[in-house]
């Protein structure tokens, strides 16, 4: 029996057990399987990956065992040669995952190829998969576990090290571990200094360096503000480099994706230049509020990273109007618009490090205007807003004093 004949009957098999398993007819299987019935067993015996994952779900088994069931029976040498497509398989489908928002399936996928990797550079491969999976749910912590498992496997190529070294940067970043994050970031910079970048995958870690960096010397200016002018200069150098970096990279690749990233430099940039004195804080806040009507309805457009990026500048904004606006009446009306957009972006992208920042920003506010009244105002939250900021507490250490003090002051709205 040859390999191709083989896979059919391994596929066979499982077909004729998913058929049992759901007591269908086999039209009904092939249905649920989005194949024509006469045409549920290709020539090669080999499937596509969507019919190997649309099978794993009628059977309720794990892909990896579909795919471990249809390449087994052979010699071990064909097993060994076998064995890449499987990852392969795995890998894909946790990408695919991912382009799908399914972030709990791509862990899945992920973890399942780093089982069955037969090299570090595959398993290195896997765990960032994981920690992409992981950071789409806004679990942080496991991202920086997942970036640490990668990054101590070798042999792994030294543009992939790259890679992961940006990734583990950005994940210091997002848990607020910013001397880690820029320094991460820093040692990746010095080294494309003196190594420009000759592949697409080095060019984006530069970029992606560039951008944690600046952004960590950002969100340090307000914690040492006996450093801020140097830190905001800083801040400028990497911002403004990781702009044009990703601008480059959007109109090579026509990907919308990364001139969204560009345009949250370009507005980090905003309120670093009022640090500066480069602008002034009503220009600031008039641009980054004018920036808002690309996203007055984002129901509609834009989306992705476009849209995350224009959440961004409302934190932006509301950083720049905490820290310069002496009007009660402007700050509070400044920071209303400004939250209550990151607010809708943050759910509609279901990004939990932006909620952190709305949550910090919307508590900096209400604690500004009992300052500022001297009345004990009153705060409601209903129960799903208890349900956020718990979550937020549990993704973000650094939140959970905050997340303690708005559950502590405000009444909680029971649903009837």
């Amino acid at each position: 029996m040859d390999q191709s004949e083989r896979r059919r009957t391994r596929l066979g098999q499982l077909l004729d057990l998913a058929q049992t398993y759901r007591s269908w007819t086999r039209k009904e299987l092939a249905k649920s399987l989005r194949r024509d019935p006469t045409k549920l067993i290709p020539g090669s015996g080999i499937p596509k990956l969507d019919f190997v994952v649309d099978l794993a779900g009628v059977l309720d088994w794990p892909v990896a065992d579909v795919v471990a069931h249809l390449w087994d029976g052979k010699r071990e040498e064909e097993q060994a040669e076998e064995q890449p497509k499987e990852f392969e398989a795995l890998d894909e489908a946790a990408r695919e995952a991912h382009r799908n928002g399914e972030y709990r399936l791509m862990i899945d996928f992920a973890k399942q190829a780093a089982e069955v990797a037969t090299t570090a550079e595959h398993r290195a491969r896997a765990h960032n998969r994981e920690a992409g999976g992981w950071d789409g749910l806004g679990r942080y912590g496991n991202v920086l576990k997942a970036m640490q498992r990668a990054l101590a496997l070798r042999p792994v190529s030294a543009e992939f090290q790259r890679l992961l070294q940006s990734n583990l940067a950005n994940a210091y970043y997002s848990l607020w571990s910013l001397v880690e994050a820029r320094s991460i970031a820093g040692d990746l910079i010095a080294w494309y200094g003196k190594n420009p970048p000759e592949t697409m995958r080095d060019r984006r870690s530069q970029a992606f360096a560039h951008y944690v960096a600046g952004h960590s010397h950002r969100r340090l200016m307000s914690v040492d503000s006996d450093q801020a002018q140097m830190l905001a200069e800083s801040a400028r150098a990497d911002l403004q480099t990781a702009f044009d970096l990703y601008e480059a990279i959007g109109i090579e690749l026509d990907d919308d994706s990364y001139r969204g990233i560009a345009n949250t430099c370009k507005g980090g940039l905003i309120e670093v230049d009022v640090v500066l004195g480069e602008r002034s804080v009503r220009n600031a806040l008039a641009e980054l509020s004018g920036g808002l009507d690309e996203v007055a309805d984002s129901e509609l457009k834009p989306v992705g990273d476009r849209l995350e990026s224009y959440g961004w500048w409302c934190i932006f904004g509301c950083n720049i109007a905490l820290a310069n606006l002496r009007d009660e009446r402007e700050l509070q009306q400044h920071m209303a618009v400004f939250t209550n957009k990151a607010d809708e972006i943050a759910e509609r992208l279901d990004n939990w490090a932006m909620r952190e920042r709305v949550f910090t920003m919307e508590h900096s506010r209400w604690e500004r205007a009992v300052g500022s009244t001297g009345f004990d105002i009153p705060r409601v939250v209903d129960e799903e807003d208890v349900k956020v900021i718990t979550g937020t507490m549990a993704r973000f250490p650094t939140f959970r004093e905050t997340g303690w003090e708005i559950l502590r002051s405000a009444k909680v709205v029971r649903a009837n």
